[in-house]
């Protein structure tokens, strides 16, 4: 008999309700790897933040029906991953961070369902201890409180993972080419590689997000070969008055324009469409580089059900359970450096 896998897809969530939005908020700024804060001060600063923030999510919501179209998308994902494991009797259960299905509910689902193994899967390609760690710790507390006990092999990342950037090369060639058709032949294209950014202080105290993404975008222009190609990492998202990483999308497309040159804006540490796909960088910027009169505003699209991406997945599961149980990352040669002590691989706190 195949071995009965359960594969647990860890992701961010999003409201399914104009209603949802504001819980939705509070759930994500009460989180301690998200607002750092004494444990006191947090539940009260969650719900001034999370205020603020209320009327442009909302806005950005009803652009997209008043709902965030990421479970179903990642529903779809989870649907032909499991077909793409045919040697296992595999099945993918999705573990929502800050929504439902929340991971106190799937934590459920899996325990009834008896694997005899599990793999922990986050759609985060580039670890944050914002995004996976906070997942995998929430995930932890929660599989120990219920007794749900099989051995499990833990995912921590896969920035440079051969696969997932052979997919995203594919995905960035045919957008670049249907950019270029689009665009008079004396019009420069540039890249821009934009991921969600982070506060300053979270990346200084050692968290390896913004290496790791910078990783990927190595990983990806070292098989993405065009002449005199012009690119950029920025980040963009900002969501609280700290500084955070930089420079901003929204700075680089200001740069475009002053240099007359089209932009494609590569979501890097996106696999799934949501409001700062389909809004921020879809609407927003969108708006942004046609009033600053750049000749071509292009982006290319995110990886969804994508079948190389399925496949980079089910690849990234096979290996996993060969090295597995335990923690796994797919970094490349070499795991992070040692300043980023946020980083699973090197300090034992956050592998724990």
């Amino acid at each position: 008999m195949p071995p009965r896998v359960a594969v647990v897809l860890f992701n961010l969530g999003g409201p399914d309700s104009p209603e949802a939005i504001k819980p939705f908020l509070l759930n994500l700024f009460k989180d301690p790897a998200i607002l750092r804060v004494p444990a006191l001060v947090r539940p009260f600063l969650a719900r001034i933040v999370a205020k603020a923030r209320l009327k442009p999510a909302s806005e950005n919501y009803a652009l997209l029906g008043g709902r965030s179209p990421l479970l179903g998308l990642t529903r779809e994902q989870a649907r032909a991953l499991e077909a793409a494991l045919p040697e296992l009797e595999a099945r993918c259960f999705i573990a929502m961070r800050y929504w439902h299905p929340f991971i106190e509910e799937t934590a459920q689902e899996v325990l009834e369902w008896q694997p005899d193994e599990v793999v922990l899967l986050p759609l985060y390609p580039q670890f944050s201890t914002t995004t996976t760690g906070s997942s995998l710790s929430a995930w932890r507390k929660e599989a120990a409180r219920i007794g749900l006990v099989a051995q499990t092999t833990t995912v921590c990342c896969y920035p440079t993972e051969p696969a997932f950037v052979a997919s995203t090369v594919a995905l960035i060639d045919a957008a670049w080419e249907q950019a270029r058709a689009a665009l008079g032949p004396g019009i420069k294209l540039r890249l821009l590689f934009s991921a969600h950014g982070l506060p300053e202080v979270i990346v200084r105290q050692g968290d390896p997000y913004k290496w790791q993404v910078e990783q990927t975008v190595a990983a990806v222009l070292s098989h993405f070969h065009r002449p005199d190609l012009e690119w950029a990492v920025c980040y963009q998202s900002r969501a609280t008055p700290q500084s955070w990483i930089g420079p901003s999308t929204e700075q680089e497309v200001e740069r475009a324009a002053k240099d007359k040159t089209a932009v494609l804006v590569v979501p890097i540490a996106f696999v799934s469409d949501h409001s700062e796909t389909l809004v921020e960088l879809d609407v927003e910027y969108r708006e942004l580089a046609d009033s600053l009169g750049i000749p071509g505003y292009f982006r290319v699209p995110a990886q969804n059900a994508n079948a190389l991406f399925i496949g980079a997945l089910a690849g990234i599961v096979r290996t996993a359970r060969s090295v597995g149980p335990g923690l796994v990352t797919l970094t490349g040669p070499g795991n992070c450096p040692a300043d980023r002590r946020d980083c699973p691989q090197c300090c034992p706190r956050m592998a724990a």
